[in-house]
């Protein structure tokens, strides 16, 4: 994974949620809370989550061969969409069903101190976690919204791992709301709602991530900024009379596949053609350097 791919934002997630997921579970031990053992299944799969997009980042550098000619990019966006299924199917299903039956059968909590503190310092390292995320990815960002950035972004990790870290601070919030009202209403029903609102944000956050990485690893074109930079640099090109029309798809978040038809100034030798072709190539990767593959096709505007 590159330094843009979000690195320190996957790494610093995962120590988060491993030493998160370990006090969650002893404060579940402690309490008896469902909504700690919620949270505890929460971090673990979150923990499993960044293991996957390290997997990915990893996988997806190996050479192409000739099974898979255009290399293994794609690898990063397959398991950034494992990783909204084991979101939703580890965590959001599981809290789910522990939330419904503690509000079916609830018992009370011991050591409400012990579960308090656990969530607080949660809360401490989700949000170091969350921090380090967004200063990642507010470069990558620009000016867009952060909203803009996650349903745009070619980069599976950082937009998986903002929701992740964005989710389980609203999680733990629903936690401690959750035991607070156990505490002041004496009731241990809230136990169980606290948990089912966990279960509910989880699934809303894997439901998102899904289509986000679906429509990844289908395939996507260029970004709106990226494909008038292309343009421009190939209608610029010396030689070069029309572009008539251009195709794009990211093989992965720095593969980008280019395939055009160019009308070329008629009357040009093989050899001045073919360096009519290398011009553009050269002109579109200064401007946007992860076009590659290119597939330049010349032919005669029809009109």
């Amino acid at each position: 994974m590159s330094g843009g791919g979000g690195t320190k934002a996957v790494v610093a997630a995962l120590l988060a949620n491993l030493g998160i997921a370990v006090a969650k579970l002893a404060g579940f031990i402690i309490t008896g809370a469902s909504s700690m053992l919620a949270e505890a299944v929460h971090s673990f799969a979150d923990s499993g989550n960044q293991v996957l997009l390290l997997w990915g980042a990893k996988a997806a550098r190996r050479e192409a061969d000739d099974e898979h000619q255009f290399g293994y990019s794609r690898e990063r966006y397959f398991w950034s969409f494992v990783v909204a299924l084991v979101l939703f199917t580890l965590g959001a299903l599981f809290a789910t069903y522990e939330g419904i039956e503690k509000i079916r059968r609830p018992h009370e909590l011991d050591a409400l101190g012990v579960a308090i503190g656990i969530l607080v310092f949660g809360i401490l390292l989700e949000g170091w976690s969350f921090r380090t995320a967004i200063r990642e990815a507010r470069p990558l960002k620009g000016t867009a919204s952060w909203a803009g950035f996650i349903r745009r972004s070619r980069l599976p990790e950082l937009p998986v791992v903002l929701l992740e870290d964005f989710g389980a601070l609203i999680g733990l919030v629903l936690a401690l709301s959750a035991l607070g009202m156990s505490e002041i209403t004496g009731d241990p029903v809230w136990d169980g709602v606290g948990t089912l609102a966990i279960g509910i944000l989880l699934g809303v956050i894997a439901v998102i991530l899904a289509i986000e990485m679906r429509s990844l690893l289908i395939g996507e074109g260029a970004t709106k900024v990226d494909m008038a930079k292309i343009r421009g640099a190939i209608e610029g090109a010396p030689n070069v009379v029309h572009l008539i029309h251009i195709r794009t798809q990211h093989l992965g978040p720095e593969d980008l596949l280019v395939a055009c038809k160019v009308h070329f100034t008629e009357g040009l030798s093989v050899p001045e053609l073919a360096e009519a072709i290398n011009g553009v190539e050269s002109r579109v990767r200064e401007l946007v350097p992860y076009a590659r593959p290119m597939y330049i096709e010349p032919d005669i505007m029809r009109r």
